[in-house]
């Protein structure tokens, strides 16, 4: 297992590098997390890596972290999750993010990412629930989200403080358009909508 790998940065075209080590170029899939905070080429890199091993190929994949990396590997121990669905989780949010869509069961936004549809979704959300603890601790500086990723969040942590089961806030959320609303209109429409 080649669990590392430092040298210098060939060349980068998304989501595939090329990192030479000792003389030997090694291609490397990354995800767009990691890709997007690459040097230039010809720069030195060091990058943490796990090696798929399949009938038809052996793929590297390289990440930024070990906290990417150990995701990663959870990730493929998710019934029907393989690598390159593992890979489009990693570069369409943070580990951050991920732990907050398992902790409230939050489909919608993980339904988002490209090859992942409503029943993968809550697959995840089902498997990861016990693991995620271990996966991605829960950190007090973590990142906020930004813009409807934010104001939704926001909306959803109140609505769960006034006494609505994460469940349930979910369902109300989903069945709203989010674009460009304020934590307080999501909240105020969530509202009228738990009334009816």
């Amino acid at each position: 297992m080649i669990g590392s790998l430092r040298g210098r940065l060939l060349s980068k075209q998304a989501p595939q590098i090329v990192i030479e080590c000792n003389g030997i170029g090694y291609e490397v899939e990354t995800p767009m997390s990691t890709f997007l905070d690459l040097p230039a080429s010809g720069s030195e890199l060091f990058l943490h890596t796990h090696l798929v091993v399949r009938e038809d190929a052996q793929i590297l994949y390289g990440f930024a972290s070990d906290d990417e990396r150990l995701l990663f590997r959870t990730l493929l121990k998710v019934n029907r999750v393989g690598a390159k669905m593992a890979l489009g989780i990693l570069s369409a949010m943070t580990a951050n993010d991920f732990r907050r869509c398992v902790e409230y069961e939050d489909t919608t936004t993980l339904s988002k990412i490209p090859g992942v549809g409503k029943k993968t979704a809550e697959r995840l959300i089902v498997e990861m629930r016990d693991r995620i603890d271990k996966v991605v601790p829960t950190t007090a500086g973590a990142v906020p989200l930004t813009g409807e990723a934010s104001a939704r969040s926001e909306a959803h942590d109140a609505l769960v403080a006034l006494g609505y089961k994460a469940k349930e806030v979910n369902k109300l959320i989903s069945k709203l358009d989010t674009d460009d609303k304020s934590a307080e209109d999501i909240i105020r429409h969530a509202l009228k909508q738990a009334a009816r």
